[in-house]
């Protein structure tokens, strides 16, 4: 559709969009996932690496997906956004099926690196396209859409590389992961482009140079914070995912169908469960504070961090499987929120840069160095004390995030007080 679509058609386009983009998400997080589902067998293959190697395998994509994403911010705030999502599809999905004919540790760690480039066209610019195609108010819940992608994906991303392992080998799983991904690359030039801001209040400004946008993020505290939280939230989310099926086969010692087949399924349905209540809850509080999404993720969180400790520590299965799903519940109920509030917090002209420094911080401090970390720990001691490190990054961001919360309830209270059409008490008799 172009540009210049009619009026009657902008609801069709955006939901389209939303489909897409949906399909395009669930495709980048089995991408992701497929590689953790066959870690143990790679462990075991020709390629022998240690779990230093192993785990950098997850780090390796998310570092030049890290360095990478700014670029692709400032061309998605000038340039033809359904083009970009369009290239960075088909580069990620040619990448993945390239590692399944890799003949060294060396020749998959560069396979699995170049992802990072196509995820980073399409991941910095798809949240600013769903901006553009629906209203504040219906933010919440697109987003709870778009990103149940991220449970279902990973859950997809560990069955179909735990079954097609066990069934023709690790190398496979990597063709069968990748190549859908093509056909997706196609649909995205077909997408429509609507103007920035279309749905917000004003008209979007004209914008500056890339270094004044990078200094009005700087100076934008809302959202630094939540940036702050994000990135301790995806260093405890991104941890888990990485080294569950490991942590579960080696400490607790379920076969690899078993550990990859019912993490998958605990992570799809409380996935699901999760971010869809998030989403919907927390567009239902905006009514009653602007604040709403950084209170749901930060309590959410701050309940998820000691089950996340139980999990990892618990003997009985029954005490550790139940404070797994309560976890991984409370932690999911996070991901449209905190997304949404990222968003809005910043000008419409600047979204798609404002989501890349945001892809930048979180992976450059949050699950780049998680499974590097748990790897070295794993190797000096133990994989079952490396991962203590997770509930401690859980309980960080939801610390930050309440305190975020509070600190803009005060501002919005000042802000208030100033305008008079928003301060009741200026409207009382004397």
């Amino acid at each position: 559709m172009s540009n210049s679509a009619p009026e009657r058609d902008v609801v069709s386009a955006a939901r389209n969009g939303l489909i897409v983009l949906t399909a395009m998400n669930l495709l980048n997080y089995v991408d992701r996932y497929v590689v953790p589902a066959v870690f143990e067998s790679i462990r075991h293959s020709e390629l022998h690496p240690t779990d230093t190697q192993l785990f950098s395998l997850t780090s390796a994509f998310l570092i030049v997906y890290t360095l990478s994403a700014p670029l692709f911010g400032s061309l998605g705030d000038r340039g033809s956004r359904p083009r970009l999502i369009a290239v960075g599809v088909g580069l990620w999905s040619i990448a993945t099926a390239l590692a399944g004919f890799a003949r060294s540790y060396g020749a998959l760690f560069i396979a699995r690196a170049s992802v990072g480039v196509g995820e980073a066209a399409y991941g910095t610019v798809a949240p600013s396209l769903l901006a553009d195609y629906f209203p504040r108010s219906r933010r919440g819940r697109v987003f709870s859409i778009f990103f149940v992608a991220i449970p279902v994906g990973s859950a997809l991303g560990y069955v179909i590389g735990g079954l097609v392992d066990t069934h023709w080998g690790w190398r496979r799983a990597f063709l069968a992961a990748g190549l859908p991904g093509l056909v997706l690359a196609l649909v995205a030039l077909r997408l429509w482009d609507p103007p920035r801001g279309l749905h917000d209040e004003g008209t979007s400004k004209a914008l500056g140079d890339t270094r004044d946008t990078y200094a009005a993020l700087l100076r934008n505290l809302p959202y630094l914070l939540t940036v702050a939280g994000y990135a301790a939230y995806t260093f405890a989310l991104g941890g888990l995912a990485t080294v569950m099926p490991s942590f579960l086969q080696r400490v607790r010692g379920l076969p690899e169908a078993k550990a990859t087949v019912i993490f998958g399924l605990i992570a799809v349905t409380t996935g699901l469960a999760g971010t869809f209540l998030g989403g919907w809850l927390g567009d239902w509080l905006l009514a009653r504070t602007r604040q709403a999404y950084l209170w749901l993720s930060g309590i959410a969180t701050l309940g998820a961090a000691p089950l996340v400790f139980l999990a990892l520590t618990a003997s009985q299965p029954a005490l550790y499987w139940t404070a797994v799903v309560v976890a991984e519940f409370l932690m999911f109920a996070s991901t449209s929120p905190v997304n949404s509030a990222i968003v809005n917090e910043v000008p419409p002209e600047m979204r798609a840069t404002a989501v890349a420094v945001s892809i930048f911080a979180i992976h450059t401090f949050g699950d780049v160095p998680a499974p590097m970390l748990m790897g070295v720990i794993s190797d000096r001691s133990s994989l079952g004390e490396a991962v203590l490190i997770l509930p401690v990054a859980a309980l960080s961001a939801g610390v930050i995030w309440v305190l975020a919360a509070r600190r803009g309830e005060g501002e919005d209270g000042l802000r208030a007080g100033r305008d008079p059409q928003n301060d009741r008490t200026s409207k009382r008799p004397a």
